[in-house]
């Protein structure tokens, strides 16, 4: 198993648009949010390039949610909108983001809304080009938990990982006694230590 490091990684968030957090059923939405915050806090403070997509804003979908326009709004400013493409991999517009944003980085950090329709499919498919892939799976959720294992199972047999945001963030770190460390430990406790208890 490769340990992902700053600098071979790639991060993509997908669809975290308001009305897909809305698809998501399975777990509560403050902690996909904060959860996204962290991943996009952690990208930011390593130098992680991020690349922002999002699906039909003018549908239920809506817009991506703010916490991304405030954090990266670069980024925001580039992201891709595709027009309906459930497999974001095959949306020449996003791959060519994604590939200019890596540089050769063959490592990717993937989360989004939602897992059983719009992370699935991409995480697959990079996996099959030569990627390595994990999916932070609490920074997205599905309809139901079934649909989430499903998901979790399929990408899976495929060769992706599936990861959590302590678990991303503490083997990309590997030493909170670093300098990256000591960036990376604040947003942890703000993010995630801090909330530890209000979900379920």
């Amino acid at each position: 198993m490769k340990q992902f490091t700053k600098d071979d990684t790639v991060m993509l968030l997908i669809d975290h648009q308001t009305g897909t957090l809305n698809f998501a059923a399975n777990r509560p939405h403050e902690m996909i949010v904060s959860r996204t915050r962290a991943l996009a806090k952690f990208a930011k403070a390593l130098n992680i390039p991020v690349v922002l997509t999002s699906s039909q804003e003018d549908h239920a979908q809506g817009p991506l949610i703010q916490d991304l326009q405030d954090l990266l709004p670069q980024q925001f400013a580039d992201r891709v909108k595709r027009e309906g493409i459930t497999n974001a991999w095959d949306d020449e517009n996003f791959k060519n983001a994604v590939l200019k944003a890596a540089g050769g980085r063959k490592n990717v950090i993937m989360a989004g809304l939602t897992n059983d329709v719009c992370i699935v499919w991409p995480s697959i498919s990079m996996q099959e080009e030569g990627f390595n892939v994990q999916v932070v799976l609490d920074a997205g959720g599905s309809p139901s938990q079934i649909a989430d294992d499903i998901a979790q199972q399929t990408w899976e047999s495929q060769g992706v990982r599936t990861t959590t945001i302590n678990q991303i963030i503490s083997e990309m770190v590997h030493n909170w006694a670093t300098e990256d460390g000591q960036k990376v430990l604040p947003i942890l406790f703000e993010e995630v230590m801090s909330k530890v208890g209000q979900f379920s």
